[in-house]
């Protein structure tokens, strides 16, 4: 199948992926007219005005999340501007609607600076019950979250670096069943020290994970380093920066490879320097650091990619409908990192009987929102 091509066809028919559809589906009457509108909804207005913290029983903020770009980062592609965000945007909100039937709003901004995207969201966060943040540039994507979740009342969640981290956390815990692995010993190296390989780390850290590597393009993240920026400095809390070298060096040894790089950088030369039957999460998209084919000719034991046609597809759509649905339905103002554990772990259950082909579960099983936001209270 010609995705590209079909993907065209598609959004051109349709004209986008989403529209609004009326929650009260019955006739509109006048009794009805003059209560939705003038002059019945003035009460409502003054409710609110009352009792601010009424806003969601009243109206669609309960139900309601923005989902914010400003195009610098779309998916594998780059700065494409805010224009080209849009579709992805689209998609999102497509998501959220069909898997956790959450309304949302797809937002791109024509701003870039941190200072400017902040003051944007802030400015209309009154109208939504949450905001989602996707495809911003690292480094500026961590500023602009934990200034807004800082700020906010309502939850902010960049799903470029929590969904995947959430769902690449859910496949190791079972992959490392699958290799009989203790997972929080495991040698873990990281390929790619941006949004999403920062929040893994992290995640990997807090879930218990203690012998961990991160790569950049220059190499091992160590102390000796100084050309790392600000974020790179903070993830030397989380991973081994006693060592440098270069990620040959990182990958000599390793139980586990998590790339969220570029295509074909996992070479077999690189796979026989490894561990015995290595874990192998390659997330370039759309094409993986190693390939199936080349994956198990090389001897890795379990392989996952973000691809849709491959088995163990690190895909945020089994975290981020789930985590908003929860934080939505049970008042949840703060996402912390003890809700994407829970997430994570909860995930990984939905697999009873893990193997190689099948650490994570299917986007469409059914159960994943519900017990996913669950776990978010």
């Amino acid at each position: 199948m010609d995705y590209n091509k079909l993907a065209l066809e598609l959004h051109k028919n349709y004209g986008g992926k989403i529209t609004t559809k009326l929650r009260d589906t019955d006739e509109l009457d006048r009794d009805k007219l003059s209560a939705y509108y003038s002059p019945g909804v003035g009460a409502v207005s003054r409710a609110i005005a009352e009792s601010p913290e009424d806003l969601p029983k009243y109206t669609w903020t309960n139900n309601l999340v923005a989902v914010i770009s400003d195009g610098s980062a779309i998916l594998g592609l780059g700065d494409l501007g805010p224009r080209a965000a849009m579709p992805v945007m689209e998609g999102k909100a497509l998501l959220f609607k069909h898997f956790a039937d959450i309304d949302s709003v797809p937002i791109v901004l024509d701003v870039h600076s941190a200072d400017e995207i902040v003051a944007t969201v802030k400015a209309m966060a009154p109208s939504f019950g949450a905001i989602n943040l996707e495809d911003i540039a690292a480094p500026k994507c961590f500023e602009v979250e934990e200034r807004l979740k800082a700020e906010l009342d309502i939850p902010v969640f960049h799903d470029d670096q929590h969904g995947t981290a959430i769902v690449t956390l859910a496949g190791l815990i079972n992959a490392a069943k699958v290799t009989n692995r203790d997972l929080r010993s495991a040698k873990i190296v990281i390929i790619g020290a941006g949004a999403a390989g920062t929040a893994i780390a992290k995640l990997l850290y807090k879930y218990g994970c203690t012998n961990m590597v991160a790569v950049d393009s220059k190499g091992i993240l160590s102390d000796d380093r100084t050309d790392l920026n600000t974020e790179k400095q903070m993830l030397l809390d989380y991973v081994d920066s006693s060592h440098s070298g270069s990620m040959d060096d990182a990958i000599a040894g390793a139980d586990i490879f998590i790339g969220v790089s570029k295509a074909g950088l996992l070479t077999p030369e690189l796979v026989a320097t490894m561990a015995p039957e290595p874990i192998v999460f390659g997330l370039a998209n759309p094409i993986p650091e190693i390939m199936p084919d080349v994956a198990t000719q090389a001897g890795v034991a379990v392989l996952a990619t973000g691809r849709s046609d491959l088995p163990n597809q690190v895909n945020n759509a089994l975290a981020f409908p789930g985590i908003f649905r929860g934080a939505l339905d049970n008042g949840v103002a703060k996402i912390t990192d003890d809700h994407k554990l829970a997430a994570a772990e909860a995930l990984a259950s939905l697999v009873e009987n893990p193997t190689p082909d099948e650490i994570i579960p299917s986007p469409f099983d059914e159960r994943i929102v519900p017990v996913v936001s669950s776990s978010i209270k």
